[in-house]
């Protein structure tokens, strides 16, 4: 059921969970960091909804979108923003939910960079914005924290040899680069577009074991207090 707060659709409860979504580069450890905190009893943990991206009624435009971006970007970018939407309204039954990234990234980096590098044309960006525009202008869309797990592009290009997916052989260190960047600039630098929550900074380079010990130290941190 949907009600109105500042004059937006939100689903009735909803307004009393905790949001905490984890950004990163592809290959920054948000999987690991959700798997980690999915042991946590007063949390709901979502992830990216993948698997959907690759098999629309046996269509795969995640696929596409990597092997020609400037015809199948916009059909990947608009189900990615249908499909984040989802996560965002999707009720939980925990007082906190934690989602790997989210519209506002999906937007803000992925589609940013596809019209920036010249893969997506300039109609395509602007009927996904209007569309995100409207979105975010009429739904409620809470977010509590972003936890930002800071990569170097060359780590992230390492751990994508390693675990082999096969959409993600074609990606070279450029586009790491530039994701980035994007995202520094986003949640670092502030320069970008509008920041929907604080950001907690966690540096992501090291191995698990080091990165399991942040994500504890920095458990309170993280799974701040239910509003």
């Amino acid at each position: 059921i949907m009600s109105s707060s500042e004059g937006k659709l939100l689903r009735i409860g909803e307004e009393k969970k905790t949001v905490i979504c984890i950004e990163g580069n592809i290959a920054s450890g948000k999987t690991t960091c959700l798997e980690y905190f999915s042991k946590t009893s007063n949390l709901e943990v979502n992830t990216e909804p993948v698997s959907r991206w690759r098999n629309v009624k046996g269509h795969n435009p995640l696929a596409l979108m990597y092997q020609d971006p400037m015809r199948w970007g916009i059909t990947l970018q608009t189900y990615v923003q249908l499909t984040m939407l989802e996560q965002h309204l999707s009720a939980v039954s925990a007082p906190m939910k934690m989602m790997e990234r989210s519209i506002y990234s999906a937007k803000y980096i992925f589609v940013e960079n596809l019209y920036r590098s010249g893969k997506m044309p300039q109609v395509d960006f602007a009927v996904l914005t209007e569309w995100f525009d409207w979105i975010t202008k009429n739904i409620y869309i809470p977010v509590d924290l972003i936890v930002y797990l800071q990569t170097s592009p060359q780590t992230c290009l390492e751990r994508i040899k390693q675990r082999c997916r096969e959409e993600e052989k074609v990606i070279p260190l450029e586009y790491l680069e530039a994701i980035h960047q994007l995202y520094e600039d986003w949640l670092i630098n502030q320069t970008l577009f509008p920041v929907p929550a604080p950001v907690l900074v966690i540096p992501a380079d090291h191995n698990l074991q080091k990165m399991l010990h942040q994500y504890e130290e920095n458990r309170e941190k993280i799974l701040i207090d239910s509003k």
